[in-house]
């Protein structure tokens, strides 16, 4: 079945920058939107949406598609509310951060039919600024988009296959994994950097106070690393929550870690701690293999 008409619930930076993407890579169907009225006013003007509705029983009515991009409690929500209403063919996909704890809400709304109503994804994309003011057609170009398929789901058949043909046509890289192994993997890949980024900004700022020119004097190092700490707490609030046990592990590995390097700041530890980062950069590219497509 070809997706003549696909509803974006939650057209802000994400959804947004879907629905430009889709547009600019010429997507022959309907975009609907699902949002507040001044948001679907903005998403309108900037191209991203062809129509839109407040209510998202309304807004998914005629679609073969329905993307759910709001943070990870608003998509746990939507789905229990617009699960039972949606018609069987309808594909159902989101674009949380975590995925577990959707997954699993996944199967309590669609029961044994999970595998055929839902498709979970996660765009490894995004900026520290949200909004559809900062929607951008090309933010999926070269970036990963992650599906954790249910239990004997394959992720190339029917309405799921036509969706995940269309994300690698806005230039999008699709991998697939274990819900498990994302999230375990997204607390340090992901999740760990945006908590080093804020808890050092918010360190900063009690050192020297909110108005000392730091990203001015601090070079190009302090720009980089306290970039994301402008990023929404109303978005990370929510993946801290349904992915607090691994961020924790995470966080309690990465605060022993920086205590063995106070500890050895004037030993030889110090200069085997750099040599252990390097081997970062040289591994990167046997990584990158890693994130190869699924077999079809």
């Amino acid at each position: 079945m070809p997706i003549r008409q696909l509803t974006i619930i939650g057209t802000g930076l994400i959804g947004g920058s879907f629905g430009l993407a889709l547009k600019k890579h010429r997507f022959l169907g309907r975009i609907v939107g699902c949002d507040r009225a001044p948001i679907l006013e903005r998403a309108r003007q900037k191209g991203a949406i062809d129509r839109g509705y407040t209510d998202p029983v309304e807004a998914v009515r005629g679609s073969q598609v329905v993307l759910l991009a709001t943070p990870v409690g608003g998509i746990i929500d939507l789905m229990e509310r617009i699960g039972p209403v949606l018609p069987a063919r309808t594909l159902l996909t989101d674009v949380g951060s975590t995925k577990v704890e959707v997954v699993a809400r996944a199967g309590a709304v669609f029961g044994k039919n999970a595998g055929r109503r839902f498709l979970p994804g996660h765009p490894m994309a995004g900026k520290e600024q949200s909004g559809v003011e900062f929607a951008d057609a090309d933010l999926f170009q070269g970036a990963t988009w992650v599906f954790t398929p249910l239990n004997n789901q394959n992720i190339y058949n029917g309405l799921s296959g036509e969706f995940v043909a269309g994300v690698e046509k806005i230039g999008a890289r699709v991998a697939s994994m274990d819900a498990a192994e994302h999230d375990h993997l997204c607390a340090w890949i992901s999740q760990l950097p945006q908590m080093i980024s804020t808890a050092l900004a918010a360190s900063l700022v009690d050192e020297f106070g909110e108005d000392a020119p730091l990203l001015e004097t601090g070079g190009r190092a302090l720009r980089e690393i306290t970039r994301i700490s402008a990023s929404p707490y109303s978005m990370w609030r929510d993946i801290a929550l349904t992915n607090k046990k691994n961020l924790q592990k995470a966080l309690l590995k990465l605060e022993q870690r920086l205590a063995h390097v106070r500890e050895n700041l004037g030993t030889r530890e110090l200069a085997m701690e750099f040599e252990r980062a390097h081997q970062l950069k040289k591994g990167l590219p046997r990584r990158h293999r890693g994130t190869e497509k699924v077999n079809r």
